[in-house]
């Protein structure tokens, strides 16, 4: 069942662009939104996704997921929610493309490095960072800055995780280009893509740490959400191997929780009685989530994989590691900016500061240690990171 027609995205209602595109270039039969989803295919940020952490540090083994396929798995279950709902794929499907484009190299340790280092010039924040990536730092048009992206679609990489109470000056200073009302509730494209987000690496992550040997699936199979899938899939499909059930047990996961999202979002639309988009920003609560009985296993899971796997002994050694680097390049290019490729080299004093922020969120994995290696040392990663 559709939601109330009225609560969808609408192309041909968009706030529009900041700035004026006179259609004087040829662009193909595309509404606003499907520009937006195709104009961030095509960024360069987009491509540095390939080689930035998502879990493990740039990892040797070819199977494991890195920014890029994690974002491209959240798009495939963000249209699907949006399609069974009738809400426009086509943002939904932009945001969940978009949403991690601002994360610097090796991912949260990356992005805890780069804060502290960037303390005097306010800190470094990814979800921030996103939006100064798609407002100045992409280059690609001639007549501005930025890919000039639709309002909606601004608004949702913003706040798609709800309302923002506070801003970092990133956030501050796109707001200021063009206020994005950061304290009312995204749309429901937006919400769909944060769920599709908690969705997409909750079970990725199973899959990756089970195929690591960093989780033993003895232990989460102690988990009851774990247990019933497993259980299930054994019943099914008696005498197949642990590996089909295991891969059987993730996607049979993703097709649980997404159809409690669908169901559940289904009830708390009637139940507020939301009919439009003004409706879905007037809420003051999320309209797509998971019900009260999956949140909870959801929570449980979470705290597993947190006790298990991403602060596990083994991921904490190559984290450090991975922290020292970008803090140490950081300190480099801060010590000496002429260090920076001529491109770079611009602005004075906090301008300065934020510039080299730039440039080092800007890295992937593997030329933040490359960077490392000519300016500092050695990068002291083990050989086998899984």
């Amino acid at each position: 069942m559709k939601l109330p027609p009225g609560v969808a995205a609408q192309p041909s209602a968009s706030r529009g662009r900041l700035h004026l595109e006179p259609d004087s270039a040829p662009r193909g039969p595309r509404d606003t939104f499907q520009r937006d989803r195709d104009r961030i295919v095509h960024s360069v940020a987009f491509r540095r996704l390939r080689h930035k952490t998502q879990v493990f540090v740039a990892p040797d083994g070819d199977h494991f997921r890195v920014r890029l396929t994690h974002s491209i798995e959240v798009a495939q279950i963000g249209r699907t929610i949006a399609r069974a709902l009738g809400l426009n794929e086509d943002l939904t499907e932009a945001l969940c493309l978009a949403h991690d484009l601002g994360h610097p190299p090796f991912g949260h340790v990356g992005e805890d490095a780069l804060n502290s280092a960037l303390t005097a010039a306010g800190g470094f924040d990814h979800n921030a960072h996103t939006l100064r990536i798609l407002t100045r730092l992409e280059t690609a048009y001639p007549d501005f800055d930025g890919l000039n992206l639709s309002w909606e679609a601004l608004e949702g990489l913003a706040k798609h995780n709800g309302p923002l109470e506070t801003t970092t000056w990133a956030m501050a200073e796109a707001n200021g280009q063009w206020d994005l009302e950061l304290s009312s509730w995204p749309s429901l494209e937006a919400q769909v893509a944060a769920i599709a987000d908690d969705i997409a690496y909750d079970n990725h992550d199973v899959d990756d740490g089970l195929r690591s040997g960093l989780l033993q699936l003895d232990e989460l199979v102690g988990l009851p959400l774990i247990r019933r899938h497993w259980d299930a899939i054994a019943a099914r499909h008696p005498g197949i191997s642990i590996e089909k059930r295991q891969r059987a047990l993730v996607r049979d996961m993703i097709g649980t929780m997404v159809g409690d999202v669908l169901d559940e979002t289904r009830r708390r639309v009637a139940k507020f009685g939301v009919a439009t988009v003004d409706d879905v920003r007037a809420a003051g609560r999320a309209l797509v989530g998971f019900s009260s009985a999956l949140a909870e296993e959801e929570r449980e899971l979470k705290r597993f994989l947190y006790e298990r796997l991403y602060d596990s002994p083994q991921l904490q050694g190559i984290r450090k590691e991975a922290e020292r680097i970008v803090s140490n390049l950081a300190a480099a290019y801060l010590d000496d900016p002429s260090r920076l490729p001529p491109p770079w080299q611009r602005g004075e004093g906090v301008d300065q500061q934020r510039t080299i922020g730039d440039f080092i969120a800007g890295m992937t994995d593997r030329y933040a240690i490359s960077r490392h290696e000519e300016l500092v040392g050695p990068a002291n990663l083990p050989a086998d990171r899984f």
